[in-house]
Order: C-alpha cells, then structure tokens, then sequence
C-alpha cells in the first residue's frame, strides 16, 4: 500500500510517498480502508518536530481518518467488514490502510460524507471539551472565538451556539468571518488591524467576552487578556499564530478570570468514559441539525504537501482533507 513518511523532521516538502507493507491485523483490532483523512495544525508541528509528543522514525502524519472496515479480529464482535466508520489516532493516518483498536471506532452516519466523518474526532472534539468541560460554558454567556474560520475554530462557533451561547467569531478577513457567519456566528470581528480588544469591548458595553476561545496565541493573547469579563475563562487551544505568549499574572488578578489549559489528546486518554459521552452529545447535534461539519479543502492524496502547507500558511476555512482514496 502507499503511504506519506516523515523520516526526518523538517518541511513538508521532505515528505514522501512510497510502497509500504500493509499493516497487520491484532487481537481487538480492524483493518481500516482510508477514504479520507483530515489535516490538523499538529500534523504540521509533527513534521516540523515541534509538537509535544512525537512518533518514532519513519512516521506517517494525519491523525484522523474515515473508511471501511476490510478485516475483523476474530476476537471482535461488534464490528463487521463493509461497516463504514471513523475516528483518531494521533498519526498514521496519511496511509491506504490503518490499523486500529476496534473500541477507538465510531460509525459514520449515513448523511455523513467521508470527507466530513474524517475532520470530526478532533475538532469537536476538542472544541466540545474546551467548552464543556473547561470553560462550563452557560447559556446566555458570551463567547469570543478567535481564528473562527479555522478547523477547532468553527466547531467551536457551531457548538457554542448549540449550547445557547451569544458567538462572537474573530479571523484576519471578510472571506473567514462569512464562513463564521454562516455557522451561526451572532457577531464578526475583523482583528487584522490589530484592534480586537476594542472591538470586543464595543459589542459587549464594555464587559468583555465571558468564554474567550484562543487557538491563535501571538500577540492577540494579550489582546484577550484584555477585553475577558470579570470571571471570565481564557482558553488557550493552541499556538496557530507562532508564538507562545506570556501569561500576564497581573490581569488574572484584576480580572478575577481564568487562564484554562486545553489539551484534548492527554484528557481522552486519561478519561475514556467521559470523551465517549461527550461524541455521543456531538452526534447527537449532528442528528438534530445543530452542527454541520465545513470542509472547506479537499485535496488528491498526492497533494499532500499542499494540503499541509493550506494549514501551515493560515488558509484553511473549515476542514483541510486529504481523499487518499
């Protein structure tokens, strides 16, 4: 089968495509025929050998896939070959075929495409956990989303809103915030004039946003520091912009806020049960028209390094996917 290796860290460029042999089948496992799988700005941060946890050499990148099921452990019940299913691996993903855990698959609704099921394990969840979980996130709460167009960014507007929140999405163009807006965003904000604490505070009467959701980092972190309501909670999701910012300690104090850590990977791990239940309320929301998951670029498995470089350059608008086949 073919799939991407990374085999030294460095540029996406340095990827390659080769001829691998297939994966084999474990005990309490499937083999799984990728259709689809999703980029993250992870799989970037892998490549480049700056993510907190890195696979040994060589490694495929993508941490999430859909397919069909092809090969069934005998010591698994619930799973049948032709199933179509999705769900997370961390990485491996950039590959024909996958092996993995049965328990650490989901099925894919019907009215789901592949490209959609393949970009969801990640984003919402994350997102959902950021919101639920770290932020308690009320209704009637407003909620601040910077980078809004992004992968975890839309999620986050959508589900926001599905739990009764005011969004305000936040992104550096016009193009981005259409596609907040058209996920159900209440108000846009434009911060490529560096000019976003103002502008939040102008829409919430000089309160602040209650739930500031930040993937970005950078300097608008400071920014966020700034225009958080008293009580409010920062969540810091990741660092898209580049730099990882400072935490000024004095504006916690004056605030009475939160700065709440973020990291979806170690918590699943660590809390099965409750990462289940929170897929089983996104799915649920998807049944019931709540959310709808953007794909906003798909791309041929052979443009692999372009799908990457989409997310790298700050391009995405929803979902970045690769259809490997």
């Amino acid at each position: 089968m073919k799939a991407v290796l990374c085999k030294s860290f460095g540029s996406v460029e340095d990827l390659v495509m080769e001829d691998v042999a297939a994966p084999q089948l474990q005990p309490g496992g499937v083999i799984v025929d990728v259709k689809a799988s999703a980029l993250n700005f992870p799989d970037v941060l892998m490549v480049q050998g700056k993510y907190q946890s890195l696979p040994d050499f060589p490694f495929s990148p993508g941490g999430e896939f859909a397919g069909v099921i092809s090969q069934v452990a005998d010591d698994v019940s619930d799973w049948h070959v032709g199933e179509e299913v999705f769900g997370g691996t961390g990485h491996g993903c950039f590959a024909e075929q996958i092996a993995v855990p049965a328990k650490s698959l989901r099925r894919k609704p019907a009215a789901m495409s592949f490209a959609q099921a393949s970009g969801i394990s990640t984003t919402y969840g994350t997102s959902y956990y950021a919101l639920k979980q770290r932020a308690q996130l009320q209704p009637g709460e407003t909620l601040l989303v910077l980078g809004a167009a992004g992968g975890v960014g839309i999620a986050a507007v959508e589900l926001g809103k599905a739990m009764g929140a005011r969004v305000i999405a936040a992104a550096s163009s016009e193009e981005k915030l259409a596609v907040a807006k058209a996920a159900g965003a209440d108000d846009l904000i434009d911060y490529s004039d560096g000019e976003l604490k103002d502008k939040v505070k102008a829409l919430t009467d000089g309160r602040g946003a209650d739930v500031i959701y930040d993937p970005v980092g950078g300097p608008l972190f400071d920014q966020c520091m700034r225009c958080i309501n008293w009580y409010g909670r920062v969540l810091i999701i990741g660092f898209v912009g580049g730099d990882i910012p400072k935490v000024p300690t004095n504006l916690i104090l004056l605030k009475s806020c939160q700065v709440v850590g973020v990291f979806y990977g170690a918590w699943s791990g660590r809390f099965p049960t409750e990462a289940q239940q929170n897929f089983v309320e996104v799915m649920d929301m998807f049944e019931a028209g709540k959310i709808n998951p953007l794909v906003g670029q798909e791309f041929a498995f052979t443009d692999f390094a372009a799908a990457l470089n989409c997310l790298d350059q700050r391009q995405a608008k929803g979902k970045v996917v690769l259809n490997v086949s």
